[in-house]
């Protein structure tokens, strides 16, 4: 029997863990869109979570899992922004110092929403060399526990109470969209997904520009990804040792998508649904409508919003460019 960084009771350990914290994100429907993609769509609003994004599940299952001996020498990471601020909140609230590596070129918003949860932020320059070799030069320096941003079992036990609330919130889904960057998010969602209903379908989703798992998926073979340049700045990384194996054995496929899908699916998310989310959570709204129209093995899907930290000014850039025609 195959095993994996997490199983079902884990997962459902996690959610008992997390509940005080995190917020239960509601399930949207959009009738355009569901024209659009020629079938029903059900949205994982997860941009509604605390912090902004799903990552917090993740890390608060981490922060929480903790000894009190371990915790009182707080945590440590390093990311580009959401997996930053989630732990830095996490840690704020069992009152320990979250301390958190970022690339140089982080998201000017969410380098302040870590600061303002107390996080203390170090930088580094943009790339994983940097990233790993400084958060473990912070670790030596401060014996915080290194919390991977998706590498982990905690986190990925964490991040599968997406889809126990999923399964709850919708009756009769057959698929789950979701997007793809170090896989932490899809190998918990897939996990309990697959304990709860065998059948379900789960997709993954990332730009076309950074298709390193859709390539490992294809080939058998994990790929690095290749630094190319993308708006879904969450989705740049490579899969994980502990993620790859669950991507590989258990999702039955990875699709990918173009910027100009990216930005066109953000923008009918916001004049259609009323919402905002980040580009990194447009892809699954992008396939569903694009790449993955054209098959017929499922009807009722669920899409993760995966989160809805963007800069305003990317924001109004964005829908100013002629790469983001106004939707009809």
């Amino acid at each position: 029997m195959r095993t994996f960084a997490a199983n079902l009771a884990d997962i459902q350990t996690a959610a008992r863990r997390i509940a005080p914290w995190i917020h239960t994100t509601p399930v949207l429907c959009c009738r355009h869109l569901d024209s659009r993609a020629g079938r029903s769509l059900h949205f994982k609003c997860e941009n509604f979570q605390r912090t902004g994004s799903f990552k917090f599940r993740g890390a608060s299952n981490a922060v929480w899992s903790l000894s009190d001996e371990d915790a009182a020498r707080g945590v440590a990471t390093h990311s580009s922004g959401n997996h930053a601020q989630a732990l830095a909140c996490a840690a704020q609230l069992r009152g320990i110092a979250a301390h958190v590596v970022m690339p140089s070129d982080s998201s000017r918003t969410k380098r302040a929403a870590v600061e303002s949860y107390g996080g203390r932020v170090i930088d580094c320059e943009p790339n994983l060399t940097s990233r790993a070799s400084t958060a473990t030069r912070v670790c030596a320096e401060t014996g915080a526990t290194f919390i991977a941003p998706y590498d982990h079992p905690a986190v990925i036990a964490g991040q599968g109470t997406i889809a126990m609330e999923l399964l709850e919130q919708v009756a009769d889904l057959d698929a789950i969209i979701v997007p793809v960057g170090g896989g932490g998010m899809i190998s918990g969602i897939t996990i309990a997904a697959r304990a709860l209903r065998p059948g379900i379908k789960i997709i993954g989703v990332e730009p076309l520009a950074v298709g390193d798992a859709a390539q490992s998926k294809r080939l058998g073979i994990r790929q690095s990804a290749t630094g190319g340049v993308t708006l879904a700045d969450g989705l740049r990384t490579s899969l994980g040792d502990l993620t790859w194996p669950v991507v590989r054995d258990l999702v039955d496929s990875v699709v990918t998508v173009s910027e100009d899908e990216i930005v066109h699916a953000l923008r009918l998310v916001y004049e259609r649904m009323k919402v905002v989310i980040e580009p990194s959570a447009a892809v699954g709204v992008a396939a569903a409508i694009g790449p993955l129209r054209e098959r017929d093995d499922f009807q009722r899907a669920g899409v993760i919003l995966c989160g809805g930290n963007i800069d305003a000014e990317l924001l109004a850039q964005l829908f100013a460019t002629n790469l983001c025609p106004r939707t009809n």
